[in-house]
């Protein structure tokens, strides 16, 4: 559905703005204007509120969980019949590098459209897109997760740098650990109050909740607009890991995650990409993967639509370019850190860059949008495809084995340590 959305934040500012100069003026009536807005607006959005959804739309995006197993398509659920260590331990190195490598090249300009990231690069000398990390940030000693920027950039990195792309893929493994494979929302539930010291968007709002002795499989249902954004599917990676080869088990474990914060299409963006990357470990090209993470979510719901759109367009996308038009046109307005337009970015990236893990993530990060958690997936995506000697050396020489978080007390890990942690989880998958 089409909308046109008013400039509400324009019409805010000045009415505050004009607010406060009259009343320095001594203007009588200030107040009792200021209330009748506040009071018209919290009436437009109850209103917004009671609005009944679309049934039929409403039928093919369940949230239970037994309701979208029955509207998923035929689909490959299992690839592997048993664990192979060393291909696993190969594909599960790519697959985090790949992560890795993704979501720090995009963290510093999180958001930027692509003129303003190529601007950048023309003024301090990169390459754009980008094939290397940035040489500068914008603001050098501006905190990101209490963590300077230019610690992000080519000549500082030491370790994988804070990011909650990252924070999110260790927090899975944590969660798996201490309440095994067959959790449930309300562990998730604990281990956020656990370790998360806080969140953004759908998350901040369920860590919220949960805070407030809301239950976990309810905290996604109050003051929660964001139920249908990428936050979820940021937190996919982690279920793949742990059920390399066995989408159908990465994606139940991820509908566990999700439904703690989100809904609908929300859910199926972690539950599809956390089957596309369990199925990366087993095929030997990506577009292998989305297909194979597409039977995982109900057949007819919005994001797979979309995502068959994706993958239709991918003949006629060359580059970023192109991929920023076409999801421009086909998404106005929705919000640019939505699942769906975003994974539509992501599905172009790793159509464009082939089994080239620099072109993907390169692609990705100069589209824009929700760059640094896009670029984090495809990376991880093509990363598990190619496996660790297909991820390019420059892109993780300064990781130094280490990966820094903002988990509670949970500040530092390694990355031979990730490798052995998954690695005993995975084969409790298979067992």
């Amino acid at each position: 559905m089409k909308l046109t959305i008013p400039d509400f934040n324009a019409v805010t500012e000045m009415i505050t703005e004009y607010a406060r100069l009259k009343a320095e003026y001594g203007a009588p009536g200030v107040q009792a204007l200021l209330d009748k807005a506040r009071a018209s607006l919290d009436e437009c959005l109850s209103g917004i509120q009671a609005l009944e959804n679309d049934a039929a739309l409403s039928d093919k995006e369940p949230d239970e969980y037994g309701r979208i197993l029955a509207l998923r398509p035929v689909g490959k659920r299992k690839l592997w019949s048993s664990l192979d260590e060393s291909v696993y331990a190969d594909r599960l190195q790519g697959a985090m590098l790949g992560r890795f490598a993704g979501c720090t090249l995009g963290t510093i300009v999180e958001g930027w459209d692509t003129a303003r990231m190529e601007g950048w690069a023309k003024r301090i000398g990169d390459s754009f897109p980008p094939v290397d990390y940035w040489s500068q940030a914008r603001i050098p000693f501006g905190l990101r997760y209490e963590s300077e920027c230019f610690r992000y950039t080519r000549d500082q990195i030491d370790g994988v740098p804070v990011d909650d792309d990252i924070a999110y893929t260790l927090l899975d493994l944590l969660i798996a650990e201490e309440y095994g494979l067959d959790f449930t929302t309300g562990d998730v539930g604990k281990a956020w109050l656990k370790y998360l010291p806080f969140a953004c968007t759908a998350e901040e709002v369920a860590l919220a909740n949960l805070k407030a002795g809301v239950a976990a499989d309810r905290a996604a249902d109050i003051n929660n607009p964001y139920v249908q954004w990428i936050g979820a599917d940021i937190r996919s990676d982690g279920w793949a890991y742990i059920a390399a080869g066995y989408p159908e088990k990465a994606a139940r474990m991820a509908y566990y995650d999700a439904y703690i914060s989100h809904r609908r299409n929300g859910i199926y963006g972690e539950m599809f990409f956390s089957a596309a990357q369990a199925a990366a470990f087993a095929v030997d090209n990506a577009g292998d993967a989305l297909k194979i993470g597409l039977a995982e979510i109900p057949k007819d719901c919005t994001l797979a639509n979309e995502l068959r759109w994706a993958l239709d367009e991918s003949k006629n996308i060359r580059n970023h370019k192109d991929a920023v038009a076409a999801v421009s046109e086909r998404f106005s307005p929705m919000s640019p850190v939505h699942t769906n337009n975003n994974a539509c970015l992501t599905v172009f990236g790793l159509m464009i860059g082939g089994n080239d893990v620099t072109k993907v993530i390169s692609e990705v990060v100069a589209m824009g949008y929700d760059n640094d958690c896009t670029a984090a997936t495809a990376g991880s995506i093509i990363g598990a495809v190619m496996g660790k000697e297909g991820v390019p050396a420059h892109w993780h020489k300064n990781f130094n084995n280490t990966v820094h978080s903002y988990l509670n007390g949970q500040e530092k890990f390694y990355i031979d340590d990730l490798t052995k942690r998954f690695t005993a989880l995975a084969r409790k998958v298979w067992a």
